[in-house]
């Protein structure tokens, strides 16, 4: 039997405790201002507490917990800094560990999936995990040929787990929403109850990897790892190494930021334009900077991990959404707001001032005004401060616009790769990316009639 919780009910009750620890530490802290020490000291002491509690349990319980912390984790830049200071390494454990699952159930699935001559595959296989996620956790190995592998374990139970705590979480979700600024919890909740039965697909999983891996086969920037062989819970993969963007968040140079930084743009947007699929997943855990690029050993190229979450845009990223940006650069208000209506983002029974959403926007989209800009932690706060205050004019209309569901996955990437961005503190060309890889951004070239008819 795995060491993850499976009966709902020993999962609902560690998640239920979660907002009476929240009551009993607000009393605690009340308690601690009557005999005088000061709310600020008290305040930090609180947030921590919380942070750890949290975020132990969500770790501990893996499933639709773990992979509703690990989604948090990413917005962490938009959290004021007096509270992201408790909560940073608390979140940053997230995308990297969960604790393991015992060895005797590792060799039990890999028996039943592999056959029970499973150690014939491998010339070594290491019984410690090298990481564990969500769902499934991955051991290192050697493959009979040679290759060193990454094999991927679904833990047992995990599909019934996932729907668990996510519909368990969802029934509080009012009350983790002060995790983050501005942001709706329910929504994201949602979203990922809808691509649970993805997530624990391996054989789609293989797929998209595997789809990735012979487009960026000689890509002399991005790394996909090959797919060695695929079966129901497992998953073997050629194995990476390098240094996990989570270490380069806390410990890495300017220099490694910033190629990471723009690496991570490239590759959001190029993706979809080269195989038609939009890895779905971008936390640190599932990203590695490796050295030798195309400029030697001093140069460096990301590794990317984890396809279990792809959306999949056959004709790359939606134009629109290159045209509405380029429209919105260029003041463009009537046009940006006729193809918002037009796209679903303004429904037809409400009328918006068009100059009002063009305000609205162009903060927004300020990194890709300029040829280089510097994503930053207090960049991204004054954002969400912005959305986030009912008072201001940007949270009136951020609440009359509509997210229409074919770009949901595509908007929580978006913004979660910002997150990314600006826990690295990353300078990037994001203009150039936009330029190379995103449809309608820049105009098609008009033909020598078209160009006469223009100028008439």
């Amino acid at each position: 039997m795995s060491d993850l919780p499976r009966k709902a009910v020993t999962r609902t009750a560690k998640l239920a405790a979660l907002p009476l620890g929240f009551a009993g530490r607000a009393t605690w802290g009340l308690g601690k201002r009557i005999v005088g020490e000061s709310a600020e000291i008290v305040g930090r002491e609180l947030q921590q507490r919380t942070a750890e509690q949290l975020f132990k349990v969500l770790g501990e319980l893996k499933g639709g917990a773990m992979k509703f912390g690990q989604a948090l984790s990413v917005f962490e830049s938009a959290l004021p800094e007096e509270i992201a200071g408790p909560y940073r390494a608390a979140l940053t454990k997230l995308q990297e560990a969960a604790p393991p699952m015992p060895t005797r159930t590792v060799h039990t699935v890999l028996a039943e999936r592999l056959g029970e001559d499973w150690h014939d595959l491998f010339l070594e296989f290491e019984d410690k995990p090298a990481a564990a996620a969500s769902i499934g956790q991955v051991h290192r190995g050697v493959w009979h040929d040679g290759r060193e592998v990454a094999v991927k374990v679904q833990y047992p139970g995990a599909g019934e787990a996932l729907l668990s705590d996510l519909n368990q979480l969802s029934r509080f979700a009012r009350l983790l929403g002060p995790l983050i600024p501005g942001m709706d919890i329910k929504p994201l909740i949602a979203e990922l109850k809808d691509r649970v039965s993805e997530e624990l697909d391996y054989a789609l999983e293989a797929q998209a990897q595997q789809a990735h891996a012979e487009e960026f086969a000689d890509d002399p920037d991005v790394v996909v790892p090959a797919v060695v062989q695929q079966c129901d819970q497992v998953l073997v993969t050629e194995w990476i190494d390098g240094i996990p963007l989570s270490e380069v968040i806390s410990d890495g140079t300017q220099e490694q930021r910033n190629r990471a930084g723009q690496l991570l743009a490239r590759f959001l947007f190029s993706g979809p334009a080269r195989t038609g699929l939009l890895h779905a997943d971008p936390h640190p855990g599932n990203f590695r900077l490796l050295p030798g690029g195309p400029d030697g050993e001093d140069d460096w190229r990301l590794g990317v991990l984890d396809f279990g979450t792809v959306d999949r845009l056959p004709g790359g990223l939606p134009t629109p959404i290159g045209e509405s940006l380029r429209m919105t650069l260029d003041g463009e208000a009537d046009a940006v707001y006729d193809l918002l209506r037009t796209e679903g983002f303004v429904k037809e029974s409400i009328d918006l001032d068009p100059d009002a959403v063009l305000d609205y926007l162009l903060p927004i989209i300020e990194p890709a005004q300029i040829d280089e800009f510097t994503f930053t932690r207090g960049w991204m706060r004054s954002q969400a401060a912005r959305v986030a205050d009912p008072r201001s004019p940007a949270y009136q209309l951020g609440k009359q616009l509509n997210l229409p569901p074919a770009y949901l996955l595509i908007h929580r990437v978006t913004l979660s790769t910002i997150g990314v961005l600006c826990q690295l503190g990353a300078t990037v060309r994001l203009r150039e990316e936009l330029e190379e890889w995103l449809p309608g951004f820049v105009p098609d070239e008009l033909t020598d009639e078209e160009e006469s008819a223009a100028e008439a």
